[in-house]
This record gives C-alpha cells, sequence and structure tokens, in this order.
C-alpha cells in the first residue's frame, strides 16, 4: 500500500449531516463485533457518505476499510482508538491509561498514524499499545484529537471529581495539536451511573476552553440485538469480568436519533460531518515496490542484472549461442519493461549469502522457466534444455509480478533475516503477521463456556461439525445443512440453539495475531511508510527474542500469492519478498 500524491476530495457531500467517527470493527480483538464490510454497508444504508474506523490501539483494517469504502462510494475516515500513557510509555510500571481518538486529516497525517501505532507496539506495549505525549508532539502533523466521553483524560477526572485536573489534561491537547484540531466527545448512555452529569460538565469546559464539542456514538456492534453476542465474545477475551456498562446502547445509532439526544446542542452533531470534510486520505493499491538495491554510480538496476546475467553463462558453463542470447534478451527485455530488475537482483542476492553460508537453499515454481533466474544463480534447471516455457513464469501481456519461491533451512532462518536486515535496514524489513479468526467448531465452544456450560456441552456440538477441506474452511450455517445430528440438536434442545446462534454471529471475527511461518516482507522505505509494525515476544529453542512483524490485512485481491501460507515440505522456510 502506498499513499497517493494527490489525494483530492472524490465525494459528494451534504451539510450539516452526522458521520460516525468513533467506531470499532472486529479489529478491535474480542471487544466488537462488527466486520468492515458490515460497517461500511450499514453507512450506506443510513444514507451517510463518510464513514471512521478506528479500532482499539491498530490499523489492522485500514486497507479493506478502504477498499470496501471506496466501492460503496462511502469516505473513509482513517484513525485509531489510540491507549495513553499516563506519565511514559516505556514504564512496564504504569499501568494507568486513558484513551484518545485520532483522525488523519491527510496523507501526512496517516503516515503520522502509522509512526505512533508502530511506536506504540515496539516501545510502549504493556498488556495495550500505548503513546505518551511525547510521542504525540512528535507526530501531531495531519491529526485531529478526539477526546473520549468515556476513557479519555478529561472524562476521567470528572469522573474523580478533579475539573481542574480536567482542564488541564484538555490544555495539554491543545497545546499538542492547536485547539483547531481537539474536539471533546459527548455520548448519550443513561444508563450510565453519573454520565449525563459528565457529559453537562463537559459542555461547560467546552464554553470556558473554547474547545468544540463533536457528538458522538461509540460503536461496538450494529444492531441492539447484537449487544449480547459481543457481551458473550468479551466474556470469551477476559473471562467472566464483561462489560460493565454492557446494559447500554454502543450500536450503529441513526442520525435521527443523535439529532434528538443532542437538540440542545445541534453543531456537536453537525461538527462530525465538518470534521469528516476535512479528513481526506488517498492510497494507490495493487503497484509493486520493490527492496532498494545499492549499486554504484552510474549503474542502473537493468545495467547490473543484464551485466549480471552475462557473467552467468560462464558460471553455467553455457555457450554464448544466437539461440542462448535471443532468449536471454528476450527475458530481460520483459522484466526490465515490467519494472522487475530490482526484485531480481535482490533474491539473487539472498540466495548467493544462503550459499556463502552453507545454508541449505533452493527455489520453486515457474522460475525454472527464465533463463534469466537460471544465469543469477537463482535456479538450478537449465530451461532451454528442459524446454521450459518463460511465459508461464512472467507473461508479456499479462500484468502480473514475479513469484519466486524460496526456501531456507529452518534452524538458519535467523541468519537469513539477520542478513536481510543488515542489507536493507533494520527499519525495512520485518516478517508478517497474521491473524487467527474464531472458526466454527472454536466459536462453539467458546460461546459454550463463555455462557457457563459444561466443557462437555459445547465439546459435543463440535464434534459433530464436519473439518473443512482446504480452502474451504467449514462454517456452522453449512454444517448445519450437512450434518443431520447437529440439526436435530438445534431444533430441540433450547441450550445447543442458544450456543449455535451466538457462534454464528461471531464466527469468522479476529481473535489474536501471529507470525507467519515463512513470510518476509522487505520495502524500499522505512516500513511504517507502508504499514503498521508491532513486536512479538515469542520463545524459539529456549531464546526470547522479540519480533518484528507487519500489522496490515491485506484483502484477498491483493494477495499475490495465494499459497504464501502453505509451508514447505522440507523443514524449509519459505520466503516471498
Amino acid at each position: 500500500m502506498r499513499l497517493s500524491s494527490n489525494p483530492l476530495s472524490r465525494y459528494t457531500v451534504r451539510m450539516g449531516r452526522y458521520i460516525h467517527l468513533h467506531t470499532h470493527s472486529h479489529y478491535s480483538f474480542l471487544e466488537a463485533l462488527p466486520k468492515v464490510p458490515e460497517l461500511v454497508k450499514e453507512a450506506k444504508a443510513q444514507g451517510m457518505d463518510a464513514l471512521g474506523l478506528t479500532d482499539a490501539g491498530n490499523m489492522h483494517g485500514a486497507v479493506e476499510f478502504y477498499q470496501k469504502a471506496e466501492k460503496a462510494g462511502i469516505k473513509p475516515i482513517f484513525g485509531v482508538d489510540a491507549y495513553i500513557a499516563s506519565r511514559d510509555r516505556t514504564d512496564m510500571n504504569d499501568t494507568k491509561r486513558s484513551r484518545l481518538v485520532l483522525l488523519a486529516q491527510n496523507n501526512a497525517g496517516y503516515q503520522n498514524l502509522m509512526k505512533l501505532v508502530t511506536r506504540s507496539f515496539l516501545e510502549g506495549f504493556s498488556e495495550k499499545p500505548r503513546m505518551d505525549k511525547e510521542i504525540l508532539r512528535e507526530h501531531k502533523d495531519g491529526l485531529i484529537a478526539i477526546i473520549p466521553s468515556f476513557a479519555g483524560d478529561v472524562a476521567q477526572a470528572l469522573k474523580a471529581g478533579d475539573p481542574n485536573g480536567a482542564a488541564a489534561s484538555l490544555a495539554e491537547y491543545v497545546s499538542i495539536f492547536g485547539k483547531e484540531n481537539v474536539y471533546l466527545e459527548i455520548s448519550h448512555h443513561p444508563k450510565v451511573e453519573g454520565h449525563l452529569e459528565r457529559m453537562k460538565a463537559i459542555e461547560t469546559l467546552s464554553k470556558n476552553a473554547g474547545v468544540p464539542l463533536v457528538a458522538q456514538h461509540d460503536v461496538y456492534y450494529l444492531k441492539p440485538d447484537d449487544r449480547e453476542a459481543t457481551e458473550v465474545m468479551r466474556r470469551i477475551g477476559h473471562g467472566n469480568r464483561g462489560d460493565a456498562n454492557q446494559e447500554e446502547n454502543f450500536s450503529f445509532v441513526t442520525e435521527k436519533d443523535m439529532r434528538e439526544w443532542f437538540k440542545h446542542v445541534p453543531e456537536a452533531v453537525d461538527a462530525s460531518g465538518e470534521i469528516a470534510d476535512r479528513c481526506t486520505v488517498s492510497m494507490t493499491l495493487g503497484s509493486w515496490n520493490f527492496p532498494e538495491v545499492i549499486l554504484p554510480e552510474g549503474v542502473s538496476h537493468a545495467d547490473e542484472l543484464r551485466k549480471k546475467t552475462y557473467d552467468g553463462l560462464s558460471m553455467r558453463g553455457m555457450e554464448k549461442t544466437e539461440e542462448v542470447v535471443t532468449r536471454m534478451e528476450y527475458e530481460l527485455d520483459v522484466i526490465i519493461s515490467k519494472g522487475f530488475a530490482p526484485y531480481f537482483l535482490a533474491v539473487s542476492d539472498l540466495l548467493e549469502f544462503a550459499k556463502s553460508a552453507g545454508i541449505m537453499s533452493t527455489t520453486r515454481g515457474s522460475a525454472a522457466g527464465s533463463l534469466v533466474s537460471y544465469l543469477c544463480g537463482i535456479t538450478n534447471v537449465d530451461p532451454l534444455f528442459y524446454k521450459l516455457p518463460f511465459e508461464r513464469f512472467l507473461n508479456p501481456e499479462r500484468p502480473k509480478a514475479p513469484d519466486i519461491d524460496m526456501d531456507f533451512a529452518d534452524n538458519r532462518r535467523d541468519e537469513m533475516i539477520a542478513y536481510a536486515r543488515r542489507k536493507y535496514g533494520e527499519d525495512k524489513v520485518a516478517q508478517i503477521g497474521t491473524f487467527g479468526t474464531l472458526m466454527a467448531r472454536a466459536a462453539v465452544r467458546d460461546v459454550s463456556r463463555a455462557l457457563g456450560h459444561a466443557y462437555r456441552t459445547g465439546d459435543r456440538i463440535a464434534k459433530l461439525i464436519p473439518m473443512g477441506s482446504q480452502g474451504f474452511p467449514m462454517t456452522i450455517k453449512h454444517a448445519l445443512e450437512l450434518e443431520p445430528e447437529l440439526k436435530q440438536l438445534y431444533d430441540e434442545d433450547d441450550d445447543v440453539k442458544e450456543i449455535i446462534d451466538l457462534a454464528q454471529r461471531i464466527e469468522g471475527c479476529v481473535r489474536h495475531t501471529g507470525v507467519h511461518a515463512a513470510g518476509v516482507v522487505i520495502a524500499p522505505t522505512p516500513l511504517w511508510e507502508w504499514t503498521q509494525c508491532s513486536s512479538i515476544r515469542r520463545t524459539r529453542r529456549s531464546a526470547s527474542r522479540s519480533l518484528i512483524c507487519t500489522r496490515l490485512r491485506m484483502p484477498d485481491s491483493l494477495n499475490s500469492t495465494s499459497s504464501a501460507s502453505r509451508t514447505s515440505p522440507f523443514s524449509l522456510t519459505r520466503w516471498s519478498v
């Protein structure tokens, strides 16, 4: 993903409207129910022309959100519901934290959001990824700050009976972002004890400080009847603690509701639309960006690849015949014209290091049909001798990127990653993060446990759900169609029906993150310019270490390699550069 250099507004807007800016998707990890397409669909159904996505502490859904919103004709507003450390993000003993909603006004703001989220994971992670005032000051440009009505510094101070502290917290945020970029959020939750009084206090503070109000409704599910499923999902994540405000409504409310609730301050409702108008970020998706291969001054990537290819003739013991030269030049023309020369040089360099270090390595796939790959030491099969076609690998008529599958000995994978970081830069190389979701069987077992049933209840139901096939995971709906005994239990047992109904509501939601077994990404510039990153501690052969992982959910339409999730059967590590 790359930000567009021309982020002009492409959306028709109407004045005096309400826009949801404080919205959570399932990327808030067992805190919120809606998937990104569902949020976009609901906004469209309600006639909204813009929508904000502010997941808890992360921007995992950004690219998916951009694509879905653009397709629906809705302006995507990128943000994060950030965790703010009370003192210092690096102080792991500082357990007190608050929240702050940050929205990107423009491309510079979006990049600053990625920097802030990355630093919150790498430098401030303690239960949650935390920012602090120091890095907010460093990366404030292009951002709008909304101080939340529940967990913001101001609301927390007011709840503690400290109006002076609330005013001081507001003044600090104004000093960081500027008065024109700070808003005080007010919301409508009459069932929460003391909430109405705090909202009145926030309104008074707004008048005294000259900081505008914005009316919002913190969204964690779409419809009021989704509340139970959301609460069950939170119990799965946090045990039986649940949510103290579970009786309140945190659904995707309508503009009519907001107008009714805040008719005494209509300008606070209108402010949401005004903020939406100020936020415009444009992305360029689908372009290919390769590692920056440093060459001597005056030497282009095309020149270096051509030289490396011709030098490979002697290395492979091949004669420079007309047939060989014709094939070489044909392939080079295709590779260079498509801009793929840096990719071949980077792959060749990685494999050269592996061979020089005695690391078992090989390549697989259609790259075996490339004579250039063979002469550059990437593959070990002579495509001319075996009559392998180049077009299966790269077709001049089709805009397909090269896909060279590299395998390295698993027990020396760390050496390869360390070399890549030395070669291309610590801030440009990362392992690829993954997302684990609640699949059919797991959803049933988790829901059953969250509802307080005995283990055998959930286990009995889960065992009746058939296993899915590769690439086609089993769903609860399909299982009910396939398995008569499961359908009979569902129809006759009220407990089973409740478990299955709730499990279907949370099925497919993101549950946790992980690290891809073999995927590594190398960027031409620091990774935070492309995606947020995070650090994961894991134990490997009794050594605890921190791994830098990309954290961006790419839609299936952007996945360049459909088989990227497969690992090699030879205890080797698969790399995609």
